[in-house]
């Protein structure tokens, strides 16, 4: 695995096959993280719409536009056009406007492995490497996903690591903070470190469903509360765990398992089989404005009986106090 001395940075929109990029000897950088982190994210969001963007986008979409018209060194950019945002394609057009070199990608809706590895190919194609180059690196990154497993499992079943510790560490893995070597180390040292402490007892187990939360500290107000986040759904798609139940055969075989980018009742059975595994009390359905899986609600409270909170997110910053009121409500009634 190429590490360390990556010079030249490749972005992405969403989560994608990041073993082609580290197999082509690039820096991953995940827009997503790279703007939800930078000290001025409110002002990214604000910057775009002075430069025109509309009040009705998503924020995601305008802070990662002004981010990348701020860092001119994401030379290169991946855009998930199919099994991400809708938006996607006007932020394509608008980078390349910018001048930056703009590589589509896309998981297919049907989820069909050929036409998924016919995706793959053609990035792989884009950056000059082989498909068999990124299986290496697949076969390289089990070590680090099996350390994630169990940064999960000791989330869930011991309660030696919190919710938002759970959020962050599977968030970083789409991108590993540019450094694949250096992440693992640092994820092995804090589990080491979180090992000695005294597990969590007798509180609220939630799970929180839907794309990563733009309020900043959803998780350590549920904390304050009384509340265990011991689920974090699309965070721990992102970190693609290793499972010994259902081994994985290749590159195309795990991200076909991954249920974020294709319809929303492959994401139902996963939620329903973690919810009985985890003993979840209650569900928080995370939606964020303008995104068109909002809609997605319906079918969730549908097909999942049990208690869910519906919460829709805008810009980013801390939680609003109607905000704190409906989650303190809403662990009381669970208690």
């Amino acid at each position: 695995m190429v590490a360390n001395n990556r010079k030249h940075t490749l972005a992405f929109t969403t989560s994608i096959p990041v073993e082609v990029v580290l197999a082509a000897g690039l820096l991953p950088v995940d827009l997503n993280n790279s703007f939800i982190t930078d000290h001025n994210c409110k002002g990214l969001v604000h910057k775009a719409e002075e430069l025109g963007l509309p009040r009705s986008l998503c924020a995601w979409i305008k802070g990662i536009y002004s981010w990348c018209l701020e860092h001119p060194e994401a030379e290169s950019i991946i855009g998930v056009t199919q099994g991400d945002c809708s938006n996607t394609h006007v932020l394509m057009e608008l980078l390349t406007e910018a001048g930056r070199r703009v590589i589509p990608f896309g998981f297919p809706h049907s989820r069909d492995k050929k036409e998924l590895e016919y995706e793959i190919k053609q990035l792989c194609s884009a950056l000059n490497v082989e498909l068999s180059q990124a299986e290496q690196v697949r076969q390289q990154l089990l070590p680090l996903r099996r350390d994630l497993a169990l940064l999960d499992r000791m989330t869930w079943e011991k309660g030696l690591v919190t919710g938002f510790e759970n959020h962050l560490w599977q968030l970083c893995s789409t991108d590993f903070e540019g450094d694949p070597v250096t992440y693992h180390e640092k994820l092995k040292d804090f589990l080491n470190q979180a090992k000695t402490r005294s597990p969590e007892k007798g509180l609220v187990r939630l799970g929180i469903l839907g794309v990563p939360t733009i309020i900043t500290n959803l998780h350590q107000t549920l904390a304050e509360l009384g509340a265990q986040v011991v689920f974090n759904e699309v965070p721990r798609q992102f970190a693609m765990l290793d499972n010994p139940e259902r081994p994985i055969k290749n590159l195309v075989d795990q991200y076909t398992h991954f249920t974020y980018p294709y319809d929303i009742f492959g994401r139902i059975r996963d939620i329903k089989d973690q919810v009985k595994l985890r003993n979840i009390d209650g569900l928080i359905h995370y939606t964020q404005s303008f995104c068109y899986r909002m809609s997605q609600d319906v079918l969730l409270r549908e097909h999942i009986r049990m208690p869910v909170l519906t919460l829709e997110g805008d810009r980013p910053g801390v939680a609003d106090p109607r905000t704190r009121l409906r989650l303190e409500a809403f662990v009381d009634v669970l208690r």
